[in-house]
C-alpha cells in the first residue's frame, strides 16, 4: 500500500470515528497486541504544554499527568529526546523521582515510553505499561508497531484539524471583509465621500476607540440595519 493509500485511508478513519473514539480504540488494540502490557496511553505536547490524548481502559489515574506535574518520567522524556524510555522495574528505578515510587503504589511495576513522530509538534509518545517487573521486555518490537501506527493515525487527524481550522481562518476573513466594505458603503453614502476616505476614516476612529475595525464595522452596519428596521435616523460612525 503506497504511503498516500494510507494517509487517505487514517484520514477517512478519523472523519468517520472521530479522533478520540479512534486513539482510545488504538490504545485498547495496543493492549491487546503488545505483550505484558496491562494499559497504554499517548502524550503530545500541544502548544508548549504536554497532555494525554487518549488512554486504554484500565489505565490507572494520573499516571500520565504525574510525568507533567513533575516535568520528570519516561513518556516526558521520550516526548523531549525522541529516545525510547524502558524501565524494567519501577523498585529499582533511579531516575524520575518521584514518579517511580508513585507509579509503583498504583500497581505498576514496569514502563515502556516509545517516541511519535508527530507532524508539527515538538514531542509525543506512546507509553505502555506493566504490573510485573519486566514483563514489557518482550514486547518492545510490538510496540513500536503500534507506535508507528498510532503516528500515522494522529498526523491524520492533526491535518484534518488544521484544515478546519485554515477554513475558519478564510470564512472569518471573508466576513470580516464584507462587514468593512458594508460599513465603508454606509459612510460614503452618509457623508459623501469616496471609499478611500472612508476606510480612512473608520481606521482612525478604531485606532482612536481601541477597537477592532471589523468590531467597529460590525457595529456600524448593525446600528444603521436596526435604524432602517426602526424608521428612526440614520445611525452615524
Amino acid at each position: 500500500m503506497s504511503s498516500e493509500t494510507r494517509e487517505t485511508l487514517d484520514e477517512a478513519m478519523v472523519r468517520s470515528s472521530g479522533l478520540d473514539t479512534l486513539l482510545r480504540d488504538l490504545t485498547d488494540r495496543a493492549v491487546q497486541d503488545v505483550p505484558g502490557a496491562v494499559a497504554c496511553s499517548v502524550t503530545v505536547r500541544r502548544a508548549d504544554r504536554l497532555l494525554t490524548l487518549a488512554g486504554s481502559r484500565g489505565l490507572p489515574s494520573g499516571l500520565d499527568q504525574r510525568q507533567y506535574e513533575n516535568g520528570s518520567g519516561p513518556c516526558v522524556d521520550a516526548a523531549g529526546t525522541r529516545t525510547e524510555q524502558y524501565s524494567p522495574d519501577l523498585t529499582e528505578e533511579t531516575r524520575w523521582a518521584p514518579y517511580p515510587a508513585f507509579a509503583v503504589a498504583t500497581g505498576v511495576r514496569c514502563v515502556l515510553a516509545v517516541p511519535l513522530d508527530v507532524e508539527g509538534e515538538t514531542g509525543a509518545a506512546a507509553n505502555f505499561y506493566g504490573v510485573l517487573a519486566g514483563a514489557l521486555g518482550p514486547g518492545r518490537d510490538a510496540a513500536r508497531t503500534f507506535a508507528a501506527r498510532a503516528t500515522d493515525t494522529i498526523n491524520a487527524a492533526l491535518r484534518i484539524e488544521r484544515r478546519r481550522e485554515s477554513a475558519a481562518d478564510v470564512r472569518t476573513a471573508l466576513l470580516s471583509r464584507s462587514v468593512i466594505d458594508q460599513a465603508i458603503g454606509i459612510l460614503m453614502a452618509q457623508e459623501r465621500i469616496d471609499a478611500t476616505l472612508a476606510l480612512e476614516r473608520l481606521r482612525r476612529v478604531s485606532m482612536d476607540r481601541n477597537v477592532k475595525l471589523r468590531d467597529l464595522c460590525n457595529d456600524l452596519v448593525t446600528r444603521v440595519a436596526r435604524a432602517n428596521r426602526d424608521g428612526l435616523p440614520p445611525a452615524r460612525s
